[in-house]
């Protein structure tokens, strides 16, 4: 099976496409950088450009299953040119995708696409399921509607579509754990405001097996891609300390200290999902890193 990857030099694509290369699949990749194209057997990148709607339509040839990644981080400064940057390159690269398929004949069956539990309204006691309507009022649930709005079209091509709303991707190569061990390594880690938000978690293997696992099972529709038991601030932090030996001793992080280093995108940190996998627990998908503890032993030690 060939899969075209957006998104692939990423934290997760990167992991991704090493996956499915050990599983016998082919690789296409989408680059806007074209010095990270290359071109082997079963791993081949292509260029494109969704600012300019620019994009090589040989990244189609034989590709039965999209994945798309494509993001910019959201854990930058959110200045105002760099929030419009956090939209477009969602919105204009998925629209891409959809306008080259309306447009080339395909062989195109499936799109697997990243999503964010930011979508969820920031709640201490609620358990979000995949069937919750709700959306967050704050820039990111509006990016997240925004992004999947526009995945959705692929309906109107009879491709099938899934959904994968990720939560806080713990991972050995950065992303947000590799931050949260800094201040505590240097003995200076403290929990943010009251510590009782919740943080949905899911280590990256894990995290790419449910993409592996969507495109095998043909799912659609939306699945949360976190771990079956989330923590809060406080006992993440508590579980990081733990496992590198690390005392805590410093007060909570009042969140104004946090707004002003931080501007906007502090609400990261503060704001509460506490998020279900329900939905793939009751498919059999098995999880490597169910706990908090095994999941930061490996990625840890």
């Amino acid at each position: 099976m060939t899969v075209l990857i957006t998104g692939a030099t990423g934290l997760v694509g990167h992991e991704l496409v090493n996956l499915l290369l050990q599983n016998g699949y082919t690789v296409h990749y989408l680059s806007t950088s074209k010095s990270k194209l290359v071109l082997q057997n079963n791993y081949k990148g292509f260029y494109w450009n969704p600012k300019k709607a620019e994009i090589d339509t040989n990244a189609l040839t034989n590709v039965d299953v999209i994945v798309h990644l494509a993001g910019a981080s959201v854990a930058k400064k959110w200045t105002p040119a760099y929030k419009q940057e956090i939209i477009e390159s969602r919105v204009l690269s998925t629209r891409l995708l959809y306008k080259t398929l309306q447009k080339n004949s395909h062989q195109v069956k499936h799109i697997v696409s990243a999503s964010a539990i930011g979508i969820y309204p920031d709640d201490l006691n609620y358990i979000y399921h995949e069937t919750d309507l709700q959306v967050d009022d704050t820039f990111l649930g509006n990016v997240v509607q925004q992004w999947e709005d526009e995945v959705n079209q692929f309906e109107k091509l009879h491709i099938k579509v899934a959904k994968i709303r990720i939560g806080i991707v713990l991972a050995k190569n950065g992303g947000a754990l590799q931050e949260m061990v800094k201040p505590i390594k240097m003995s200076v880690g403290a929990a943010f405001g009251s510590g009782k938000q919740y943080q949905s978690w899911i280590h990256i293997k894990d995290l790419v097996a449910i993409f592996q696992f969507a495109i095998q099972n043909q799912l659609e529709g939306i699945y949360n891609g976190v771990a079956p038991y989330p923590v809060t601030n406080s006992e993440l932090t508590k579980a990081i300390a733990k496992t590198l030996n690390k005392p805590l001793f410093l007060p909570n992080i009042p969140q104004f200290v946090m707004k002003i280093m931080l501007g906007e995108m502090h609400q990261i940190l503060f704001s509460s999902q506490h998020v279900s996998c329900r939905k793939l627990l009751d498919l059999n998908f098995q999880f490597k890193f169910a706990s908090l503890d095994k999941a930061l032993n490996d990625l840890l030690k």
